[in-house]
């Protein structure tokens, strides 16, 4: 569903019919029944609004999702181009022993944020996303931080601090069978485009398997990175992929009724 959100129904307004999300699911072979009582829970969580429209139930984003929607996006499409400033970026929190919950949540945002493990409680990043961790974190009362600009004592340095953060070896082998299998996709579908509903499907179920890869790949510089690194290969085939199912999901979407407001947004 946040997918769909995320691709599709935020661009028409972040609002959609019940019956519309329930034909939109229906697609994903998801019964009514089942995408009823999905919605109604995520409402509970505060994930969405609703409102009467005579006989019509709208549901629509709330500040929460938009948030989530607008990091997710930056996350899962964007990378960082620019040359590193040999600059590490360091987060050092507080939680009290006896709120683990706390602590679990702070791991796993800053994983999301591209942080990575230097000490138990010491993450580094080389991209400068002080502030978006500080605002993430402020969500968490019981965290005490200590933000922090830094700079290695060399080039040895940094890659030492890279791999003690992150298995490259690794997650350059779970890369290098992503980007394996996104060919043999861009492969079938030069051979025989998706249409229609399945251009829709297969699109969301592109965007599901890579939207868990940010947890993973900190879109590390090229200097810290092993000789032959693939990640950025790998995020050009799933932009190339994501666009070249674009204009027939849409066409599908808009025969339910949904479509972008703003079509230059969708694409960007």
């Amino acid at each position: 569903m946040f997918d769909l959100y995320g691709d599709y129904l935020r661009y028409d307004g972040g609002a959609a019919p019940l019956q519309t999300l329930t034909d939109l699911l229906a697609g994903f072979d998801i019964p009514e029944a089942t995408a009823r009582v999905v919605m109604a829970r995520l409402r509970k969580e505060g994930w969405f609004d609703t409102e009467k429209q005579g006989r019509t139930t709208l549901y629509r984003l709330t500040d929460q999702s938009w948030r989530l929607l607008d990091e997710g996006r930056r996350r899962i499409f964007q990378r960082e181009r620019e040359p590193w400033d040999r600059q590490w970026r360091v987060v050092i929190y507080h939680v009290p022993e006896t709120d683990r919950a706390a602590r679990e949540r702070v791991r796993k945002k800053l994983r999301w944020l591209g942080f990575g493990p230097l000490a138990s409680s010491t993450w580094i990043s080389p991209h400068d996303r002080l502030q978006e961790a500080a605002e993430e974190l402020a969500q968490e009362p019981s965290v005490r931080l200590d933000l922090l600009t830094s700079r290695s004592m060399g080039a040895a340095a940094d890659i030492d601090m890279a791999n003690r953060c992150w298995d490259l070896k690794e997650l350059h082998v779970a890369l290098l069978a992503k980007r394996d299998a996104y060919r043999a996709l861009l492969a079938r579908f030069t051979s025989v485009p998706p249409r229609g509903r399945e251009a829709l499907v297969e699109r969301i179920s592109l965007v599901h398997d890579y939207r868990m890869l940010p947890f993973d790949d900190p879109d590390l510089p090229l200097e810290l990175v092993p000789a032959g690194w693939v990640g950025r290969d790998v995020h050009d085939l799933f932009l190339d992929l994501h666009e070249r199912l674009a204009l027939e999901a849409e066409d599908f979407c808009a025969s339910l009724g949904v479509g972008p407001l703003n079509k230059a947004a969708a694409h960007a």
